[in-house]
């Protein structure tokens, strides 16, 4: 349910109604618009006339929302979020390109990396530190020795960087380090992990599990939300079908879907999508196309010699090939692609 105040509702009138809707059992969230005030309602007791909570003071209309996730919904908000980080925006018009290696290995080889996806136009720079693998003898990373190389080539290169999260136990250290928290395809539904993560204001990069559906992975997202954190981005990165081809099918469908059922950022991993390099140019230009607000490609300075999904990794010159292409898509889409540590208000 939610509730629309009136253009120029005072705040003394927001507040009645946000106490009046608490004494109800159920819980306001907040939502400034551009002309108006919006009140998202969660909770069970929906038995309340809809009449009742119009007739409070400064209240325009009350409206269900019929999705079960409320939060993430258009219906809950119809503009696209958008949100700062790093100088740029995630969403709107700008679209974010994080690269990086599948794994942080050593500090010679993220700094080698972090440099070479910046030159070639890259916001953000991702890296491995826990790895969750299917083998228990594959390499599981460098844990925080890898966060502080990670932080240290973000430092030097002038970019954030993303890292994935697997564990609530981790929250405290990953906030040291990171920019963005990632939750992997594996953590979708770990829904104690999803609720930690919602208790912090640091981004939260979320992708969808291999078995999930567009509904089950807007409703691991409303578990960020309700947490009060709405600088969530949804990540496609391939789902499991029969096709054994490529490591995973890439779901193309699903950026308009989401983008159509939510009003979150929409990026696509075309790396672990496909699993083989040499299609990722393809899908990731596919992706921007379908009008993807980013995407986040796996880049090694060696894939051969990579610990860790060296055949779906670019090098740095395919990688900076495929920045020109996704440019020219990006101005063919009246889109731009993001530019770190620029002053929003300068025009670029």
């Amino acid at each position: 349910m939610m509730i629309v105040m009136k253009p120029g509702a005072t705040p003394q009138q927001v507040e009645n109604v946000i106490s009046y809707v608490i004494d109800l059992g159920l819980t306001p969230h907040l939502e400034q618009g551009v002309e108006n005030v919006f009140i998202g309602l969660l909770g069970q007791n929906y038995s309340i006339p809809v009449e009742t909570l119009e007739a409070l003071e400064g209240v325009q209309q009350v409206t269900r929302i019929s999705q079960a996730f409320k939060l993430a919904s258009r219906q809950f908000q119809s503009e696209d979020s958008v949100f700062p980080l790093a100088g740029y925006n995630v969403g709107g018009n700008d679209i974010i390109l994080i690269a990086g290696p599948c794994a942080v290995e050593s500090r010679s080889q993220i700094i080698e990396t972090a440099q070479a996806v910046r030159e070639a136009g890259a916001n953000a720079l991702r890296g491995g530190v826990f790895k969750p693998r299917t083998s228990p003898y594959a390499f599981q990373g460098l844990g925080e020795q890898g966060l502080e190389f990670l932080a240290e080539a973000g430092q030097a290169t002038g970019m954030p960087v993303v890292a994935e999260i697997v564990s609530e136990t981790q929250l405290e250290v990953m906030l040291k380090y990171v920019d963005v928290l990632q939750i992997g395809a594996r953590n979708m539904q770990n829904f104690y992990l999803l609720s930690a993560v919602g208790q912090v204001r640091t981004p939260v990069l979320l992708k969808r599990g291999p078995a999930a559906t567009i509904e089950e992975f807007l409703m691991s997202a409303e578990y960020i939300l309700t947490g009060g954190n709405r600088h969530v981005i949804l990540c496609e990165r391939g789902i499991r079908t029969f096709e054994t081809t490529t490591r995973n099918t890439t779901d193309i469908n699903a950026i308009p879907a989401l983008k159509a059922l939510s009003h979150l950022p929409v990026i696509l991993d075309p790396s672990h999508s496909t699993g083989l390099s040499e299609y990722v140019p393809a899908v990731a230009r596919a992706a921007i196309a379908a009008g993807a607000d980013g995407l986040i490609i796996e880049v090694h300075p060696d894939p051969p010699r990579a610990l860790s999904d060296g055949r779906q990794s670019l090098t740095p010159e395919q990688f900076a090939e495929l920045m020109h292409q996704i440019r020219a898509i990006a101005e063919a889409m009246s889109r731009k692609i993001a530019r770190v540590g620029h002053n929003l208000s300068d025009g670029w």
